[in-house]
C-alpha cells in the first residue's frame, strides 16, 4: 500500500479497511482482570449474554481509565475500570461515566450504548461497567504510516471532529435528564482552581512554566461563553471512525470527565492536543495526536470552523490553549506522579515528565507571543 489511503466516500473501504480497525491485544502484566468472578457477574446481565468461554484482551493506547476487549462466542463487549493504584477518585468515577452515557445515548447517538455496571469493588477491585463494541477506526499517534489519511481525507476527518464535538454542545441537556450534571456557575475559574491545585499535589520537581500559565490564567479569567454538556478529552484517539468511510464519526470514546461547563473549555482542552507543524520541536516529538499529519488545519482554523459552526467565537484563543495545555500538563504529571512513586510499574510512563515540560514551555510561548500557531517563529 501507498503511504496515504483514499478510496471513494473519502476514506479506506474493502478487505484493507479490516486492517486498520482498532484492535486489542494481550493483558499487560499487573492489569490482568479475574476472568472467573467477571464471568459469573456477567452471566447474571440480562443485557449481556455468553456464548462460550470468556476471553479478555486488552486496548493498551490510553493512560487513563483501562479498557478491556470481552468475547465470547461471536459477541464481543468493551470493558472500563479505573487505574490499578489510581488515587485520584474524581478522575476515575465508574458510575458518573456509566451515567452520563446512559443518559446521553438517546440524543447523541455517538455516545456508545452501556449494557450493565457494577459498583462492587468484590468483583474486580474496583467498580467498572460494560459497553457495547463499537468497530471502526482509531487515528492514533505513532501509527503506521501506511494508515496516513490523504491531506484531503485528513482535513476532512479534523472538520468532522470539530462538527461532532459543535454536535455535542448542541444537545438539549434537559431533555437527556442531565441538566443537574455539573456547576457551570464559576466553571471557568473553580477549573483553573481546581487545576492547579492538583498539580501541586502531584508536584515532583520545580517547572517555571508551569507556575507562569498558573498564575496568567488565574490573571485572565475570560466571562463564561455558556453552559453546554461538554466532553473535557476531545481529540482523534477518542473518536471512533467508519470503517469504509473515516470521515463519519461512528462514536465518541471515554466520558469520564464529561460534566456541564463552558464549551470553549472544551474547546480549549481539543486545542491543546492540537500539536501542528509549526510547534517547537519538543512537542512535535511527543505525538500527543496525529494532527501533525498533512491536511489537518492550524489551531486557528479549527476555532474558526467552531465558532461558524456554533457562533461562539473565543477571541484569539490564548487563554483557551494555554488552559487545555495547562490541563493536560496535570493529568500527564498525575500519572507520572504515580509511576514516580512505585503506584504503576509502566514503563510508558517513564518519560511522561518531559511531556509535562513542553506543554508548559508552549504555554508559556502562547503566552508570550499571544496567539495559538506559529509559536517556534
Amino acid at each position: 500500500m501507498s503511504g496515504t489511503v483514499d478510496a471513494p466516500g473519502e476514506g479506506p473501504g474493502g478487505r484493507e479497511a479490516a486492517d486498520f480497525r482498532d484492535k486489542a491485544g494481550a493483558v499487560r502484566s499487573g492489569e490482568e482482570l479475574n476472568r472467573s468472578a467477571l464471568e459469573q457477574w456477567l452471566v447474571q446481565q440480562p443485557g449481556i449474554s455468553l456464548s462460550g468461554p470468556l476471553t479478555v484482551e486488552q486496548f493498551k493506547k490510553g493512560y487513563s481509565n483501562l479498557t478491556y476487549l470481552l468475547r465470547s462466542g461471536a459477541s464481543s463487549w468493551v470493558l472500563r475500570r479505573p487505574p490499578f493504584g489510581s488515587s485520584v477518585k474524581t478522575a476515575h468515577d465508574m458510575t458518573r461515566e456509566f451515567r452520563v452515557l446512559s443518559a446521553l445515548r438517546p440524543v447523541y447517538p455517538k455516545a456508545p450504548k452501556v449494557l450493565a455496571y457494577c459498583e462492587d469493588p468484590v468483583v474486580l477491585g474496583a467498580p467498572f461497567y460494560v459497553m457495547e463494541k463499537v468497530e471502526g477506526v482509531i487515528l492514533r499517534p505513532n501509527m503506521p504510516d501506511a494508515m496516513h489519511p490523504s491531506p484531503v481525507t485528513m482535513h476532512n476527518i479534523a472538520n468532522a471532529l470539530v462538527d461532532s464535538l459543535a454536535e455535542l454542545h448542541a444537545v438539549d441537556t434537559a431533555a437527556a435528564n442531565l441538566a443537574e450534571f455539573g456547576r457551570p456557575d464559576g466553571y471557568v475559574q473553580r477549573q483553573v482552581e481546581g487545576w492547579i491545585k492538583r498539580y501541586q499535589a502531584a508536584k515532583t520537581a520545580e517547572l517555571p512554566d508551569m507556575d507562569r500559565a498558573a498564575g496568567w490564567l488565574v490573571g485572565h479569567l475570560p466571562e463564561s461563553s455558556g453552559s453546554v454538556l461538554i466532553h473535557n478529552d476531545f481529540k482523534y484517539d477518542n473518536l471512533v471512525l467508519h470503517p469504509e468511510d473515516w470521515t463519519q464519526v461512528l462514536a465518541v470514546l471515554d466520558w469520564e470527565m464529561a460534566t456541564l461547563g463552558d464549551p470553549l473549555m472544551d474547546l480549549g482542552t481539543a486545542l491543546g492536543y492540537w500539536v501542528h507543524p509549526g510547534d517547537p520541536p519538543a512537542m512535535r516529538m511527543m505525538a500527543l495526536s496525529p494532527t501533525v499529519l498533512p491536511g489537518n488545519p492550524s489551531r486557528t482554523e479549527v476555532v474558526e470552523r467552531y465558532a461558524q459552526v456554533t457562533g461562539r467565537h473565543p477571541g484569539n484563543g490564548v487563554f483557551y490553549y494555554v488552559y487545555g495545555l495547562y490541563k493536560i500538563a496535570v493529568i500527564v504529571q498525575q500519572i507520572y506522579a504515580r509511576y514516580q512513586r512505585g503506584l504503576t510499574s509502566d514503563e510508558r510512563f517513564a518519560s511522561l515528565g518531559f511531556v509535562v515540560q513542553s506543554c508548559a514551555a508552549s504555554a508559556a510561548l502562547a503566552i508570550d507571543k499571544g496567539r495559538i500557531d506559529q509559536l517556534w517563529e
